[in-house]
């Protein structure tokens, strides 16, 4: 494999034609940032590992969480990955340091992407976000620090029952809405946001039910898919010198799973919008 520059080496990306793109997350969440990665970057080969075996992430310590993260990175890499997105919140925020330190690929995470399109959006210059994320996540701070470094205010808000509901595929079910204007009722008692970041890569599947939900209470607050936003980032990276795709050609893609390989490709259809094909099973440790 060829060892790759850091991040800060602009000639790294532009050298690369055809990149090899590792993406990475605990489970299955992860599937939408590769699904806004494949027709974004189109002449890119995709690797995909969900940690399956070991999640959720968010129930451990940090010093396991970057343990796994690591282990899945190094992996990836050692696939033939000269880029690694990481996308999964509790990793990004409990562990990116130690994935950037025990790897020698440029590693983008999904916390700073969905900032940093909070704040091109919010015209305010002290403006509100709220950040609707996963118990772990929420605890980290990650996002509300990140906000902070750019000037925004956030509100960190659980919401732990909404990742079951999505795997159980209830994304437009009377269970889900109502589940959410629970939660985005109690969170508008708390701030007057003017931008709501999904700070959960299982949340995109459900962002119009979000967006539909805040208008039904009065809120006028923009919807941030950070799955997007980490995706735009990506290109912007790895988009000098790549040669042009066809049009209407795909992306080539495949996938690895530490357990559960059947679910991994019933659920990855949901995620991805798409058959998922033949997952991969893989043991990298306990």
């Amino acid at each position: 494999m060829n060892s790759a520059s850091p991040m800060t080496d602009a000639a790294w990306a532009a050298s690369k034609r055809n990149p090899v793109v590792g993406v990475f997350d605990s489970g299955f969440g992860g599937l939408t940032v590769l699904r806004a990665l494949l027709p974004r970057i189109a002449s890119a080969n995709y690797i995909y590992l969900g940690d399956t075996a070991r999640l959720p992430y968010g129930a451990k310590s940090q010093a396991t969480i970057a343990r796994y993260a690591v282990e899945s990175a190094r992996f990836l890499e050692e696939r033939g990955c000269e880029y690694l997105v990481i996308a999964c919140n509790t990793a990004t925020a409990l562990a990116l340091e130690d994935i950037r330190r025990a790897v020698k690929v440029p590693v983008l995470g999904v916390i700073e992407p969905g900032v940093q399109a909070a704040r091109r959006t919010i015209a305010e210059a002290d403006g509100e976000v709220l950040v609707l994320a996963t118990t772990a996540t929420v605890q980290s701070h990650a996002y509300r620090e990140a906000c902070a470094a750019v000037g925004l205010r956030a509100t960190e808000v659980a919401c732990p029952l909404l990742v079951p509901l999505v795997e159980e595929g209830w994304t437009d079910h009377a269970v889900t809405r109502e589940v959410l204007r629970i939660y985005l009722s109690e969170a508008l008692r708390k701030c007057d946001p003017q931008a709501v970041l999904l700070g959960c890569t299982h949340y995109p599947l459900i962002a119009g039910a979000i967006e539909q939900t805040l208008r039904d209470l009065g809120s006028a607050a923009v919807v941030i898919d950070s799955a997007e936003a980490t995706a735009e980032a990506a290109e912007a990276e790895l988009a000098t010198g790549m040669e042009a795709h066809a049009p209407g050609a795909e992306a080539k893609f495949e996938c690895f799973a530490t357990d559960s390989v059947e679910k991994f490709e019933r659920l990855g259809s949901l995620f991805l919008r798409r058959s998922i094909g033949q997952v991969h099973l893989l043991d990298i440790g306990g």
